[in-house]
């Protein structure tokens, strides 16, 4: 499938101003056949319109626009999605997985009720999604838990972080939770939702191909930018998922994107479907930057900007599944930041495997002085 980047500009309606005063003062001189001085109090009035008609033609371009993937954006792009069956990922709380612990082994079952709350003591919440029974004779007990406040506000919750118990529950002596916090997530954005609408197509097939297991597995949140499915072995199907900001999934997700992908509706019946995590790959950076003379006045704020540049390329480096070290691209953006010339020690270009993921290490960066253009 083609890549929405590669389309070409359009424009539904002409919207620069002095075009559309060319245009009416050419078409009204030739209507009446009579030649417009600058001072002639009609070219004056025929002027007067032309912001009038830049906005209208405006309005008219981006709504016309608003009717194309690519530039149809909030509801709009709602609408498009339907057509395809495809619908907006809507925000989503943190989920876990808790344990309690009994303080005595009991002759009888024990329940604790759904939306027993714990907190790690910092006004955050979770709350168990189904009644736990701890059978007779067994100490601990596993449920699910979802954090009571919408968003990423609940991801990142260690191991073990979430050990206060909110509604004490008889002969429990313990609760702590056994998987990090995660899937916490806004509303999908427009870019990811964009992305999905294009994949949704092929997700219409039964027989597997890469852009169907691409797609399901990005509504298992909206927080999964990169999917990328491969067979390690015939009969058997990986999909490595990867977060916003580079940031590797955890049990929770991965968990959430091989339960979507193995249903029946899904999932080719000779499939076996894993989730992973993608493989870090570390690199390092070692470079040095100088300034034209002719901005030395300007040292000070072009080396800030060099140095967010460096930042810009580490979190552009593992926005993708197997993007390639290219330190061609950090040079392009620190000269784009202000620098005349830049030097690279490291990264040096490395390739990388679809499931791996490039990953900043050592980072050091130095300047060079002043030097002529």
């Amino acid at each position: 499938m083609s890549s929405l980047n590669n389309l070409p500009d359009i424009t539904f309606a002409e919207k620069d101003a002095a075009t559309i005063e060319t245009e009416i003062i050419e078409q009204y001189q030739e209507t009446s056949g009579t030649t417009l001085a600058t001072a002639d109090p009609r070219k004056k009035l025929l002027q007067s319109q032309v912001p009038i008609l830049a906005g209208q033609r405006s309005a008219i371009d981006k709504a016309a626009k608003r009717n194309l993937l690519a530039y149809a954006d909030d509801d709009f792009l709602d609408h498009i999605g339907v057509m395809v069956g495809c619908a907006r990922i809507a925000a989503t709380t943190a989920n876990t997985t808790l344990r309690f612990t009994l303080s005595k082994s009991r002759t009888i079952s024990t329940l604790i009720p759904m939306g027993s709350r714990v907190t790690a003591g910092d006004n955050v919440f979770f709350a168990t999604t189904a009644d736990l029974l701890i059978p007779a004779g067994e100490l601990t007990g596993d449920v699910g838990a979802d954090c009571l406040k919408i968003g990423e506000v609940g991801n990142g919750y260690e191991i073990n972080s979430l050990i206060t118990l909110v509604d004490p529950t008889a002969y429990v002596s313990a609760v702590t939770n056994i998987t990090a916090s995660e899937g916490g997530a806004d509303a999908e954005d427009d870019e990811n939702f964009r992305e999905r609408i294009h994949l949704a197509p092929e997700s219409f097939s039964c027989a597997g191909p890469d852009g169907a297991y691409e797609y399901w597995a990005k509504t298992a949140s909206s927080l999964i930018i990169d999917a990328k499915p491969y067979s390690p072995t015939p009969g058997c199907v990986d999909i490595c998922v990867l977060l916003k900001g580079g940031e590797l999934p955890g049990t929770e997700i991965l968990n959430a994107v091989k339960e979507i992908c193995s249903d029946k509706k899904i999932r080719p019946m000779t499939d076996n479907v894993s989730a992973i995590a993608p493989t870090p790959v570390a690199y390092n950076i070692d470079t040095t930057f100088y300034i034209a003379k002719s901005n030395e006045n300007l040292v000070e704020s072009i080396s800030r900007a060099v140095e967010a540049a460096v930042d810009d390329y580490i979190a552009w480096q593992k926005a993708r599944l197997g993007r390639a070290v290219d330190p061609s691209e950090l040079i392009y953006r620190m000269k784009k930041a202000g620098a005349s010339r830049v030097t690279v020690a490291n990264p040096v270009y490395t390739a990388i495997e679809t499931i791996q993921i490039a990953t900043a290490g050592t980072k050091r960066i130095q300047y060079g002085g002043i030097e002529n253009e």
